[in-house]
């Protein structure tokens, strides 16, 4: 598997799990009885920590790609097992 194609592979990986993680632990001034602040819905969560969610997706979608990665270089998983992968063959 060349760089760029694993670069293309962990982004992708990296913002499904991100919009996976983004809803953990939000409050929004509804939930806590709060009155929001002037211009805020009352569903914008209070602190969404943002920093955090993208380590804790970081660190998520390192181990989802060094498991793919690994069953690609043994060989395990393939495009070849890909049923409808074997009917899509370039024009020669």
């Amino acid at each position: 598997m060349s760089l760029t194609s694993s670069l293309a592979i962990y982004f992708i990986l990296w913002w499904l799990v991100l919009f996976a993680v983004l809803p953990f632990g939000n409050d929004s001034p509804h939930e806590l009885d709060e009155e929001p602040g002037i211009g805020q819905a009352p569903s914008a969560p209070k602190d969404p920590r943002l920093g955090r969610k993208f380590l804790v997706t970081t660190v998520i979608s390192a181990g989802i790609f060094a498991v793919f990665y690994t069953l690609m270089s043994l060989g395990i998983l393939a495009l070849d097992h890909i049923p409808f992968f074997k009917e899509l063959k370039p024009y020669s």
